[in-house]
């Protein structure tokens, strides 16, 4: 049983079968018999666990476990205190209403890569951060919830999953390394 922790660059579509105008996770990760443990859309980057066994990627992937993704968002606006009590409580998506959840402001990332290609820039509109984190992870879930709210999300990178930190583990955009299948779990 293996499991590979990646850190998937923006625009990178979340399968290993070539894709017509994206890079596909195999030109980050030459493993075969290895799939994503959930997904991230093509402009999300960040944390990406890969594993060979079935049963893991369902305990990983699956919001019955209560697997806790955190998310790191830019968000048009200056993100206010209504919001993220809004996006805490859980949204009304239309097709469904999201779980509570815990939202913050944070500070802008300083240790962040600069991503490629950068956000846009307006001057007269202020962005600021957020940090969410959440058990479900469905489709574009915290880029609907912060539009919802009034924030169309920027930039969004998955940071952790469960205990596995992005920043601990040390990985730029497209490497990756092995990593304990006990480690989402270990507190």
């Amino acid at each position: 049983m293996r499991l590979i922790a990646l850190n998937k660059p923006f625009g990178t579509i979340c399968q290993f079968s070539p894709h017509e105008s994206r890079p596909s996770l195999a030109a980050h990760v030459d493993v075969p018999g290895v799939y994503p443990a959930g997904r991230l859309d093509a402009d999300s980057e960040g944390l990406l666990l890969l594993t060979d066994d079935g049963a893991l990627q369902t305990r990983i992937a699956e919001p019955r476990h209560k697997l806790v993704k955190r998310y790191w968002a830019q968000v048009d606006g200056a993100v206010s205190d209504d919001a993220l009590r809004a996006l805490e409580r859980g949204v009304d998506l239309g097709d469904y209403v999201t779980q509570p959840c815990r939202a913050r402001r944070i500070d802008a990332p300083d240790h962040l890569w600069e991503r490629i290609p950068p956000v846009r820039y307006r001057a007269q509109i202020p962005t600021s951060w957020i940090e969410v984190q959440i058990a479900e992870g469905k489709n574009r879930q915290v880029r609907r919830m912060t539009a919802a709210v009034g924030f169309p999300t920027l930039r969004l990178v998955r940071v952790s999953i469960g205990a596995l930190d992005l920043f601990a583990l040390g990985l730029a955009p497209g490497q990756w390394c092995d990593v304990d299948v006990r480690a989402p779990w270990k507190s």
